[in-house]
């Protein structure tokens, strides 16, 4: 199975409160819009909870292409991990990492799929970006 995901948070203050949301196309282009929230959060991890809870809802094994407008989420999970993960977890400041709970549940998830990332420009007219924006910054008020 193939799937394409467009994921995207958003939060009102940072901390404050968040909404995350996914837009999610199977192979056979039916979609299926997905969002949730946290009462105090910060951006980055709603930018994280999006593609975690919609890859929660595709079946194992699928090659999936995950766009997101963040570039926190697709080089983090991309690039940054495996030096965090050499690290114990510090970054390159000798720092924890933050939001080392999601990273950890993002990279178990991946481990799952065969996913190729991608960064989208955020706010530049892309019907399905935009989607999971709205469905993200509705999500804060529910």
């Amino acid at each position: 199975m193939k799937y394409t995901i467009y994921t995207d948070g958003a939060c009102s203050g940072n901390p404050g409160p968040g909404g995350w949301g996914a837009v999610i196309f199977d192979q056979d282009k039916k979609q299926k819009n997905i969002s949730g929230n946290a009462k105090n959060t910060t951006n980055n991890r709603m930018e994280l909870m999006a593609p975690i809870m919609a890859l929660k809802k595709i079946k194992s094994k699928s090659e999936v292409t995950i766009l997101t407008d963040s570039t926190y989420v697709k080089n983090g999970i991309t690039e940054w991990i495996k030096k965090w993960e050499k690290n114990d977890w510090k970054n390159a400041n000798k720092k924890p990492v933050k939001n080392k709970d999601l990273w950890i549940k993002l990279n178990d998830l991946c481990k799952k799929y065969k996913i190729d990332w991608k960064w989208i420009k955020g706010h530049s007219n892309n019907e399905y970006n935009d989607l999971a924006d709205d469905l993200a910054t509705r999500a804060i008020q529910d």
